[in-house]
């Protein structure tokens, strides 16, 4: 049998549930309220952070690059020929003196070679001397034919004037005088074409000569090179430095003209550096530079910029003032600060890790209070010490300068 139920208990049954929603709603409530608060500040040490101060004043603009320091002189060792290493001698790292054995190649072909060219020069030299005797009969003999000729000539003449004399007297008759005066005549003609003979000869016999003059000149020096050749299987080194390359695995095959070593100067250095290609364009051969290497500063210049980007980068070379400081030693990674120009008066923060070119950043500015608020700036050009803030912050305010990336989910910052 139904019953009426009482307006009383209808209210309490109400109550509870009401007080069982709250139960939930209030802790789910409080920890948005929480989770908010926790985005919206956060409660940081001052010692966690850097501070600097916007101020008005001149920017002598920089474009950085990254770089690092080799040997100013290094000579790079090829391989004299083709073919394979067969043992070494140092390792990379090692201070070298002049002539140092680095490599040994195997030489068996070229000590081939050498013997054939060798023989080769004997055998041309031999043809020389035997082409030089054999011109030097051939010019006695004609000499002596001329010689012949002569006397033969000489003979003629007299009896010309034999004839002639004879006839005057009315003993010889008018053709035996004219047949000496043609013998005469004929003799003379034959002296003069041995004459021009032997000239034309000596002109001949000299080409020739020359010829194999030269031609023994050319074994000599292909002699000469395939010895030096050989001097060099061992792969020597160039002049005093530190080994920083060294093709040393035994057995591998390597071509002629092939890079096998590279023996460095560690007694000065340069910067090889590379710039964005975006930046390239501020970078001028003469620039000057500052070079930051840890805590130590070297000034310098810019010594050439190459003409084609590589992997996006624009590689250039510097000279250091002091290219014999001791800290230096090749292969280190410094950063390269190039001078591009300059402007009068700009409001600048004093720069940081925080800055990497150009554009917009979100960075903490106080607010007159003990609290930091996130704030969008536009930044523009910089140096080693300053970058220009083109929107955002004005001159006399407070940002930090330190790198701030592990609290960009919040937009205040609380100083404890």
């Amino acid at each position: 049998m139904d019953r009426i139920i009482d307006k009383q208990e209808i209210s309490n049954a109400r109550r509870k549930k009401w007080l069982r929603t709250a139960a939930w709603l209030v802790p789910a409530a409080a920890i948005l309220i929480w989770g908010i608060t926790f985005i919206g500040a956060k409660t940081v040490k001052a010692s966690d952070l850097t501070m600097g101060k916007a101020e008005k004043g001149p920017l002598r603009t920089t474009v950085a690059a990254s770089g690092r320091m080799v040997p100013a002189f290094e000579e790079i060792v090829n391989s004299p020929v083709s073919s394979r290493i067969i043992a070494v001698y140092a390792q990379p790292g090692d201070s070298v003196s002049a002539g140092t054995p680095l490599l040994q190649l195997d030489l068996h072909e070229s000590e081939t070679q050498f013997r054939n060219l060798h023989d080769s020069h004997i055998v041309k030299k031999n043809q020389l001397d035997q082409l030089r005797l054999s011109n030097r009969s051939a010019l006695d003999e004609l000499d002596t034919r001329i010689d012949i000729k002569e006397m033969e000539v000489n003979r003629l003449a007299i009896t010309v004037d034999n004839e002639r004399r004879l006839d005057s007297l009315g003993s010889g008759t008018g053709d035996r005088v004219r047949q000496a005066e043609t013998a005469y005549s004929t003799g003379l003609l034959e002296l003069k074409g041995l004459r021009r003979k032997l000239d034309n000869e000596r002109a001949r016999l000299a080409s020739l000569e020359e010829a194999a003059i030269l031609e023994l000149g050319n074994s000599a020096r292909d002699l000469e090179m395939m010895e030096r050749t050989l001097s060099q299987g061992r792969i020597p080194a160039p002049h005093d430095g530190i080994l920083t390359y060294l093709s040393n695995s035994i057995g591998s095959a390597v071509a002629a003209g092939e890079k096998v070593a590279v023996v460095g100067d560690l007694s000065c250095f340069k910067v090889e550096a590379e710039v964005p290609e975006g930046s390239s364009y501020k970078v001028r051969q003469g620039s000057e530079t500052v070079v930051r290497l840890g805590n130590v500063e070297l000034s310098g210049t810019v010594a050439n910029i190459e003409p084609q980007s590589t992997s996006g980068a624009v590689p250039f070379s510097v000279t250091l003032d002091d290219n014999a400081n001791p800290r230096l030693r090749p292969g280190v990674r410094v950063q390269v600060y190039v001078s591009c120009g300059y402007k009068d008066e700009v409001t600048r923060i004093p720069s940081g890790s925080y800055y990497s070119g150009p554009g917009i950043y979100q960075l903490f500015v106080a607010d007159g209070t003990s609290k930091l608020k996130r704030r969008t700036v536009r930044l523009g050009d910089s140096n080693r010490e300053w970058v220009e803030v083109i929107d955002g912050i004005a001159p006399g305010e407070s940002v930090a300068v330190s790198d701030t990336k592990q609290y960009e989910n919040y937009k205040t910052l609380k100083i404890n």
